[in-house]
Order: structure tokens, then C-alpha cells, then sequence
């Protein structure tokens, strides 16, 4: 049976045609209707829905589709290394590159998901409260970028790892490695994709780990920044070494108070600052100190830094402490690259809301290793086309009475793109200033199983 081949709108067809190498002709026909199915349709992303939205309902060679996932020979990081390139180049031509990167929990379960475990919950849970969910751990890596359209920065996914359980890893045999250690995998091979640029890494305080920021720094290298924890040991750089002087050479100087009695002393001179957006919360006023220091523990390499403490005067916020690797950069800068952090949160929210994650049904291996990158993405992809269609106008917005969105999100994104899809397909035979739009009947019933059937 001949395989559908879906007609892609001019606007669209250069950035999905990009990854066309990664495939054979015949199953890259197949990756292409799973590609548009996916953003077409609604509820659950599974093959056979991304079908449905395509109108292949009676396709009798459906394995074929489900083929494409869980058999076909084609690599996930040349697709990854492809969407980091088109992202850079839309996105951010020139300056620093600045990369997001934490771990997400993918509620999955059953017994033929091998690679599952049990988890804290980080949304269900709280301080008090801890809810443990089965489920898989992806790590993402995101780039942080001014998204003009939108007025604010998203944090858009290109390469996305499956870290298995350890549970998973004794019971296989297989070597079990930490978040730090897929960190440093990950954040090195995007190193070698952009060896030009500089690039700089925001993460959170599972991302301060002593062995992990030496390595950026030295083999990298790699601008980093995330929180510190308080009582942390910092030192002084080690005193000059005199000539003829036996014993191996200082590691660090004399141990600095910690960040806990500097926070306490009375001396410490705060400089206080109104920031323009707070996490989202609108103007903040903050108050802040910093230092430049050595961090060491016994047994790991030391790490040069400058360190961030930053206070409420209103008490409205717990005090935080940041790092930097580079001692040179200054604190707002420092403060600024972390805020874009957050965005990796709203992006975890988007796809699961939006795409489908959580909703996959894939057994196979490789199947549950390709699909959520996939998904993950596709966030990334619609951004890239929703920017097309609005070069030079605005993007759509859906407005109610009752709620005056100042800025398109990821909805109105994600329905521009539809649109455009929707109208490059199924209403090319009415008149451009026509009241009546003429629908062909295969089109007219898509949209109305979309509607009909949405769950």
C-alpha cells in the first residue's frame, strides 16, 4: 500500500524538512505523519491518535507507524544536534549561550517498563509532605532565549536523557549513574556541538556538586551557575609558595566564615536592589552581598567561585546563595542567569499539559527512550514555527472577558501552528475574502472526531 505523504505548508517545510536526513525515504514518509499528528492532535499522543488526527483511521498497515518508534534505525542525537542548531540560529545568533538543565519525573507504570522506578514527587510533594510516584527520570537540557513574540524567555528542549532507576541498573547488571554524572555526559556533547560559542550553565542545587563543576570548568569549559548550599566550606586562595619550601603545595587558604555567619553578621554590607520581574511575581526588592572564594571538601577538587547571597528585607522568601564559576562576572548578571532557571519548571508543565507526556503507551525499549524526547521536542519545534508565522505581526491571542492575556504563551502558540496546518490543508477552495469557508468532507470529519472525541 502506497504510504500518505502530508503536504507541508512553505512556512513550516524548512524546519521539519531539516531532520529528513536522518531517515530512509520510507520511513521518513511515516516520521512525517507521526510529526504532524502529533501537533494536530489532542489528548493523548499515542500512534494511533497522531493517525487519527491525519485521517488514516482505516489504515490497515498501522505497524508500520508504530515502526518508526520502536525498530527503525535512525539517532535521536543527530536529531538533537539538528534542533540545538536551528534553535541557535533563530534564537540567539550571537552572545552567550545559555543553557537550563534539570530532571522530571514521568508518572509510567507496569511491569514491562523496565527502566522505571519509585521517585520523590517534587510537585505532589512538599516540605512536610513527601508522595512517592512510579514512574521514569528524564534529564533535559534547554536553551534559555528571548523569545520576541512573546515578550519573555522560554526554555526550549533538545536533548533529553533517560536515567534508569537503580533498581533497574543492579538488576541488569548495568553500571548506575548519577543525575551529576548524565549532567556532565550531556553538557559536554552540546560542548562539542557549539565549540565556538560560550556557553552557560544554570541549574539547581542537585547540579552543585564539586566533581561536576570542576569538570565543566576544566574540560569544557563552561561558565556555571547554581545554588550554593550555606554552609558550605569556602577558603582562601592558598598563600604564595616560597622557594626551596618542602611539602607539597597549598590547596586553599585560610577557611572564610560561612555563608550562615555572614548572612548573621552585623558587618556585612548589603547592597539593595529593585528587580523588574521576580519568578514571574512582578517587581521584587531584593537585597544582596558577594564574595569571591575556593570551594573544597576533602577528597575533591577545589573550584574558584564567586558566591551570590541574596535576602528579602520583608522576609517574604527564605535567603538563597549562588555560585558562579567565573569570579569575574557580576552579581546582577549572576542573579539574572539563574532567574531564566524557572522557565525549565513552566516548560516541564507545557508539555504535559499541551503534548501528551504522561500519556504515551509504548512498551519497547527503544519505543520509551525515543518517544518523550520526541515530545520534548516538539515544544521546541512548534516555537520555531509559531515565530515564522508571526514575522513581523503578533502572534493570535484567545481573550476572554474575564481574563486579558498580555502575552501569547504556549497554547497560542500551539494553536497558531494548528491553524496554519489546518488551513494550509483543508481550506485552500474558499475565496480569500469569502464569508462561507468551504471545507472538503475527509477534512470537515478530521475536525469533527477532533472536537467530538476530545478527552
Amino acid at each position: 500500500m502506497k504510504c500518505f505523504i502530508p503536504t507541508l505548508p512553505s512556512p513550516f517545510a524548512p524546519f521539519i524538512l531539516a531532520f529528513a536526513s536522518l531517515f530512509s525515504p520510507r520511513v521518513w514518509r511515516r516520521a512525517q505523519v507521526l510529526i504532524v499528528g502529533a501537533l494536530l492532535a489532542r489528548g493523548p499522543r499515542t500512534v494511533a491518535s497522531a493517525l487519527r488526527a491525519m485521517g488514516l483511521s482505516a489504515e490497515r498497515h498501522f505497524q508500520n507507524y508504530h515502526r518508526v518508534l520502536n525498530r527503525a534505525v535512525w539517532d535521536s542525537r543527530r536529531a538533537s544536534r539538528i534542533l540545538l542548531h536551528l534553535l541557535v540560529r533563530h534564537c540567539v545568533p550571537n552572545g552567550p549561550v545559555v543553557l537550563g538543565i534539570d530532571d522530571t519525573i514521568e508518572r509510567r507504570w507496569g511491569p514491562q517498563i523496565k527502566a522505571r522506578g519509585i521517585y520523590r514527587d517534587p510537585v505532589r510533594s512538599s516540605h512536610s509532605h513527601v508522595v512517592k510516584a512510579s514512574g521514569l527520570r528524564w534529564i533535559s537540557l534547554m536553551l534559555l532565549a528571548p523569545i520576541p513574540w512573546a515578550g519573555r524567555v522560554w526554555a526550549l528542549p533538545f536533548l533529553t536523557a533517560l536515567a534508569p532507576s537503580e533498581r533497574y541498573c543492579q538488576q541488569y547488571r548495568r553500571h548506575h549513574k548519577k543525575l551529576t554524572d548524565w549532567a556532565r555526559q550531556l553538557l559536554l556533547q552540546t560542548r562539542r556541538w557549539l565549540p565556538q560559542r560560550q556557553l552557560v550553565m544554570v541549574g539547581d542545587g542537585a547540579f552543585a556538586a564539586l566533581d561536576l563543576l570542576a569538570r565543566l570548568v576544566l574540560e569544557a569549559p563552561f561558565l556555571c551557575i547554581t545554588r550554593l548550599r550555606l554552609d558550605a566550606r569556602l577558603y582562601q586562595p592558598p598563600p604564595r609558595r616560597h622557594r626551596g619550601r618542602p611539602g607539597r603545595p597549598r590547596i586553599v587558604g585560610r577557611r572564610l566564615p560561612s555563608l550562615k555567619q555572614v548572612l548573621t553578621d552585623s558587618a556585612t554590607v548589603w547592597t539593595r536592589l529593585r528587580i523588574s520581574q521576580w519568578y514571574g511575581q512582578g517587581p521584587r526588592l531584593i537585597e544582596l552581598t558577594s564574595g569571591v572564594a575556593i570551594w573544597y571538601h576533602g577528597g575533591l577538587p577545589p573550584v574558584s567561585l564567586r558566591w551570590v547571597l541574596i535576602r528579602d528585607p520583608r522576609g517574604r522568601f527564605d535567603p538563597q546563595a549562588l555560585l558562579c564559576t567565573d569570579a569575574n562576572q557580576k552579581p546582577l548578571q549572576i542573579l539574572q542567569w539563574f532567574q531564566m532557571r524557572w522557565q525549565v519548571e513552566v516548560t516541564f508543565q507545557e508539555v504535559r499539559t499541551h503534548l501528551g507526556v504522561e500519556t504515551q503507551r509504548q512498551w519497547s525499549d527503544l519505543a520509551i527512550a525515543r518517544t518523550t524526547p520526541v515530545l520534548f521536542g516538539l515544544f521546541s519545534l512548534v516555537t520555531l514555527l509559531a515565530g515564522r508565522l508571526c514575522r513581523g505581526s503578533h502572534l493570535p491571542l484567545r481573550q476572554t472577558a474575564w481574563y486579558r492575556k498580555p502575552h501569547p504563551t504556549f497554547s497560542d502558540a500551539l494553536a497558531a501552528v494548528r491553524s496554519g496546518f489546518w488551513r494550509h490543508t483543508g481550506f485552500s477552495l474558499s475565496p480569500p475574502k469569502s464569508n462561507l469557508v468551504k471545507i472538503p468532507r475527509p477534512v470537515f470529519q478530521r475536525l469533527r472526531d477532533a472536537l467530538c472525541y476530545a478527552a
